[in-house]
């Protein structure tokens, strides 16, 4: 008998409609390795279950938990964007449901965005769920495994956890979460031994289409990983530092919880050599913040410039445009093999992107930034939010027009939504704002999708405009143009293929 079993959903149709099928990214479940790694560090046997990766049907997933028969079944709702912990609830209720229907007595915990956010309403609302992780849960999760017998109704005595006393769901005392100086040692990398693969590891995993620079053929075997955990700064409508979570409130607001920790440079190059070691070079890196503190991305670049990895690797991680500002770390970025940067441009609007931000945005000239970046001869994805507080018809056009004109080869736009965990989510509630009534309503390209509206703009408006750029930039000639000259004729083809992809929306008519 194994003491965990770690499930990760599934539910890409409900989450990305048609583009599931060819052009949607899977990305590795990266907390479920942590997390497995993180106990058998100390002792305990575990499993894992890739639902999203192996398009597993929750009749098969019951197969297999009668086989493994594991102490405990472990449901790690997270994902590849921002919004996925929600999202991904739909998949996991579906197969939580059906086991307890089934009759099936192993305890059954959440762990993810969604249950830290809210978790008296995750238990209020899905009576499937045993006990779910108020943060990221590493030491929480060791001492439920510590116990002879995980007794769900008795549950009091360990921090960190939300359960039922009586029927009633309570939020117990919190846990702390890995400390800086621990991340090492309580955190020591990623089980990729247990990922499900086809024929070579990590081939049932692929990276986003601009990513592999459109071409279908560079996507797979792909990885994702992770240098750092959290964000310093605390956005409106970002709930990223949800996971530090050291409160005991009904409804989590992440902008309280902003702190980074960092795995040190000497233990993250491992996990690079662990994963060129099994062919994979595809890489996303998953840090909100990769070139915030010069610190710990510096020491890792170099060294993945010396082992002569940086003409191997095509990798991917996040900044701000406030972060990127020296010629000299963005060439030895492009060295360590980082051949693109996503960016957080969110507005056009200056007023509208250093509100949301509340002053924690540094206001810089964008222009310059995507042309320092370019001329260290790494792409940009650029992320764009439509429907932030303060924007306007016209406001959303300055994006727009802005994103043209920079024509980067990479283009991302979200409608503002109020993701639990977020500042925008709790002043929804508070404010009586109609919010999604299903998991898949906060979904960015779902057909539930319910974005917030505005002073000036209804949901519809704001969603329908986002789904309109989207297209307008993809069959925009000067960006196919260099698509063209930089990847070839094959990526301007698939872009168009892709945007014969229409997404259904029902709010809007």
């Amino acid at each position: 008998m194994i003491d965990v079993l770690f499930i990760t959903p599934g539910n890409a149709s409900g989450i990305y409609q048609d583009l599931a099928k060819d052009y949607s990214a899977i990305e590795p479940p990266t907390w479920a390795l942590l997390l497995a790694e993180s106990c058998r560090s100390v002792g305990h046997k575990v499993g894992l279950i890739d639902i999203n990766a192996e398009q597993l049907s929750k009749e098969d997933v019951v197969d297999r938990i009668k086989s493994i028969n594991p102490r405990l079944i472990c449901f790690v709702v997270y994902g590849q964007n921002v919004n996925s912990g929600t999202v991904s609830m739909s998949g996991a209720v579906v197969v939580s449901n059906y086991i307890k229907k089934l009759g099936i007595t192993i305890p059954i915990s959440y762990i993810g965005s969604y249950i830290q956010a809210v978790p008296i309403k995750a238990l209020n609302d899905e009576p499937s769920i045993d006990f779910g992780f108020t943060n990221e849960g590493v030491y929480a999760l060791h001492n439920i495994l510590a116990q002879e017998t995980i007794d769900v109704n008795n549950l009091g005595h360990i921090k960190g956890l939300v359960w039922r006393e009586n029927g009633i769901p309570k939020i117990n005392l919190s846990e702390k979460v890995v400390p800086n100086d621990r991340m090492d040692i309580d955190l020591p990398g990623y089980a990729w031994d247990l990922l499900p693969f086809k024929e070579k590891p990590l081939d049932l995993y692929r990276a986003p289409m601009w990513h592999a620079e459109y071409d279908q053929n560079k996507r797979s075997p792909y990885a994702a990983i992770q240098t750092s955990l959290g964000c310093q700064f605390g956005c409106d409508f970002c709930m990223i530092n949800i996971l530090n979570r050291d409160d005991e409130n009904e409804i989590g607001v992440a902008g309280n919880y902003s702190m980074m920790r960092y795995w040190s440079p000497e233990f993250i190059i491992k996990e690079f050599d662990k994963l060129i070691n099994l062919g994979v070079y595809t890489i996303k890196i998953t840090d909100e913040m990769f070139l915030l503190n010069r610190k710990y991305y510096v020491p890792l670049c170099e060294m993945l410039k010396e082992r002569g990895y940086g003409e191997k690797l095509r990798m991917w991680a996040y900044s701000r445009v406030d972060t990127v500002r020296r010629p000299d770390l963005l060439k030895l970025v492009r060295e360590a093999g980082i051949k693109w940067l996503a960016l957080g441009i969110e507005s056009g609007d200056k007023t509208v992107r250093l509100e949301v931000s509340k002053g924690k945005f540094e206001d810089v000239d964008i222009n310059k930034v995507i042309q320092q970046v370019h001329d260290a001869d790494i792409e940009v994805m650029a992320n764009y939010i439509f429907g932030l507080p303060g924007d306007t018809k016209e406001s959303m056009q300055k994006t727009l027009d802005l994103s043209k004109e920079l024509c980067t080869f990479g283009w991302n736009a979200y409608a503002a939504m109020a993701l639990p965990g977020s500042k925008l989510y709790k002043d929804a509630i508070l404010n009586n704002i109609p919010l999604p009534d299903t998991y898949e309503g906060y979904s960015f390209h779902g057909y539930d999708t319910l974005p917030l509206p505005t002073d000036t703009l209804t949901a519809a408006e704001v969603l329908e405009f986002r789904d309109k750029a989207f297209d307008e930039y993809h069959s925009y000639p000067l960006f196919l143009e260099k698509v063209k000259n930089k990847f070839g004729d094959i990526a301007v083809d698939n872009i168009l293929d892709m945007l014969k992809v229409k997404l259904k929306r029902k709010i809007i008519k």
